[in-house]
């Protein structure tokens, strides 16, 4: 073959090796377009044909519909059209009642949680091996269980001929300090936002911005006494706040005190 024409068949080979080269799928001009094709916002038409094809999308995820304006009626010169006005108050009236049940949910959780407290309580005071392991629960072990900073007992002092006095761990208070706190026959009082007593809770006042001031009824041989809890969230006690756990819970101290001390129940 004259070497003419092998040079050119050469020739003719390398630039079919070329073209093929070129013709090698990787990053260009497509890959690019379909990136941006991919980048590009949804119209209006294929929302309306996906949800033709998918009625069922809307009734799926109903809350997408509360973020909806509803189109306005053609009305004539002079006329109203309500609708909106309608829709608007009928969307408010559900977003109270759900914030409603929410809170609703939300108390029920907490409520369930003290009394789960609450009990945990009892059982711990009433495993007391001593009185004054029973003292010591309840100034102690008492305030972590029930999820509190302070909780104390006082008991004012006694008259002559008393048959008890106050122990280690219970405070003595002013003759007629608890009628002055819980009015006269008082039973419980319960503030927020309020500045720690230190005749009352001692050195832990600093502490309390809400207590819970229970009179504890003992016996008549003993004088009036009081249960003290405090904490340092403003409003973890308040007026109007559900009592009856707390009642439960004094009243579980009265007797054991009464087992303790040997002493007759309150008349």
């Amino acid at each position: 073959m004259p070497e003419s024409e092998t040079k050119g068949k050469e020739g003719a080979a390398k630039s079919d090796v070329k073209k093929t080269t070129s013709q090698k799928p990787g990053k260009g001009k497509a890959g690019k377009g379909k990136g941006e094709a991919l980048a590009q916002p949804i119209s209006g038409d294929q929302v309306s044909a996906y949800l033709r094809r998918h009625p069922e999308f809307l009734a799926d995820n109903p809350e997408l519909l509360d973020a909806q304006q509803p189109p306005s009626r053609v009305r004539e010169k002079g006329v109203v059209d309500l609708q909106q006005f309608q829709v608007q108050r009928l969307r408010d009236e559900v977003g109270s009642l759900t914030s409603l049940r929410d809170e609703l949910i939300s108390a029920g959780r907490s409520n369930l949680s003290t009394q789960s407290r609450v009990h945990q309580a009892v059982l711990v005071i009433l495993n007391a091996r001593s009185f004054e392991e029973f003292v010591e629960i309840i100034t102690t072990d008492m305030a972590a269980i029930l999820d509190l900073d302070v909780v104390t007992i006082g008991v004012e002092k006694a008259e002559q001929g008393a048959t008890w006095q106050p122990t280690a761990g219970v405070y003595c208070l002013e003759t007629g300090s608890i009628d002055a706190l819980l009015g006269p026959g008082g039973t419980m009082l319960l503030r927020e936002n309020v500045t720690g007593d230190p005749t009352v809770f001692d050195g832990g006042a600093g502490l309390v911005q809400s207590d819970a001031l229970i009179r504890l009824n003992i016996s008549d041989s003993t004088p009036p006494a009081l249960l003290a809890l405090g904490s340092r969230q403003p409003d973890a006690f308040h007026d109007g706040q559900g009592t009856e756990l707390l009642v439960f819970l004094s009243q579980v101290l009265e007797v054991t005190f009464r087992a303790w001390l040997n002493l007759p129940p309150k008349t």
